[in-house]
């Protein structure tokens, strides 16, 4: 949290993807730092991320940065293939990673994001 308010980003934090889908349906944001699961039991996507780019893809020039686990990245390939993340982050998310990140976004100083 504090990385991002270096960056002077307004957060708000949800823990489900219904939650952050109801939240981008009602509020315009900057930036959306999301996990990539993959979920081997949906049968139509490949996980939880989908919905939520769904989702984001009515707020103009919303920026994604996607948190993964290495061994999940062969399911994110096939994300890649058809979005354009702004940054990714391969677990363990450390602060001066996720700086990193936010440094490379073409934001302005006063955003708003959902983590």
């Amino acid at each position: 949290m504090s990385v991002y308010q270096e960056f002077a980003y307004q957060v708000t934090q949800e823990y489900s993807a219904r939650k952050a889908i109801a939240y981008l349906k009602k509020n315009q944001v900057d930036v959306i730092v999301a996990e990539f699961n993959y979920q081997h039991t949906f049968r139509d996507r490949l996980s939880n991320l989908e919905s939520i780019i769904a989702a984001a893809q009515k707020i103009p020039d919303v920026q994604f940065i996607v948190l993964y686990e290495r061994e999940f990245e062969e399911y994110l390939d096939k994300l890649r293939a058809h979005y354009n993340f702004s940054a990714e982050i391969v677990f363990p998310v450390t602060p001066q990673k996720m700086r990193s990140a936010l440094v490379g976004l073409n934001c302005q100083a006063s955003t708003s994001g959902i983590s």
